[in-house]
């Protein structure tokens, strides 16, 4: 589990509006909560580019870990319209042009992840991407990063392989070689609701396999 969030927001109090304001005023559950007690939303985005400093956020897929169990209800899929063309990056995720033009404004998008991530820990396969691009539009909607708990399911995984001094290869880590080692079955990637929903399995699939016999709280994840 990521240092707690209180120091930074604190930090950036001054900064952020009020809206980001009473997004962190939501109480969050305590690292001493096992896991099943804990709502996680889990994240997926799709991008135009993997340099946040270039790119933009296309699409947002979440969906709820409630109870210990995927909250189907909850997923939640976004298309969002950009301010350039998708150019070469629609060979990865499909999404065209004239589609994400009818797609809704990134700061509308914000502002229902917002909504929706409120007293919950966020999840995602490689955090620090998607998690660069939700900071810098938060920066530019509300005046400060999101600062909210996050999950990373790669890490999750790199440490336990390293703990088992195995050897890391090219796309050991990748969301489908992951969920391969818990027998999960593939999914057609570079969707971003479907990535959270097969994100949401193999968390649950993660903490299963590491709360055998014992009790797993938030602050060993």
């Amino acid at each position: 589990m990521p240092a707690s969030v209180d120091l930074p927001r604190w930090r950036w109090r001054r900064r952020a509006d009020e809206a980001l304001r009473a997004f962190w005023s939501e109480s969050l559950p305590s690292k001493r909560s096992h896991w099943r007690d804990v709502e996680f939303l889990v994240l997926d985005a799709e991008m135009s580019s993997l340099d946040p400093e270039e790119g933009e956020l296309l699409s947002l897929g979440w969906v709820v870990i409630r109870g210990g169990a995927i909250a189907l209800d909850t997923a939640h899929h976004l298309v969002i319209r950009p301010t350039n063309s998708v150019g070469q990056s629609a060979t990865i995720h499909q999404l065209r042009d004239c589609e994400v033009a009818a797609g809704v404004d990134a700061a509308q998008a914000l502002d229902q992840l917002l909504q929706a991530a409120r007293g919950r820990v966020l999840v995602f396969h490689h955090a620090p991407l998607d998690l660069a691009y939700l900071d810098r539009l938060c920066m530019t909607c509300h005046g400060a990063p999101l600062l909210q708990p996050h999950l990373c399911t790669l890490q999750m995984e790199k440490r336990l392989l390293e703990r088992r001094e195995q050897a890391l290869k090219r796309g050991d880590l990748t969301l489908g070689s992951c969920r391969r080692r818990y027998h999960l079955p593939d999914y057609h990637g570079h969707n971003a609701l479907w990535d959270a929903l097969a994100t949401a399995e193999l968390l649950l699939a993660q903490l299963a396999h590491r709360g055998r016999g014992g009790k797993l709280v938030l602050k060993e994840l």
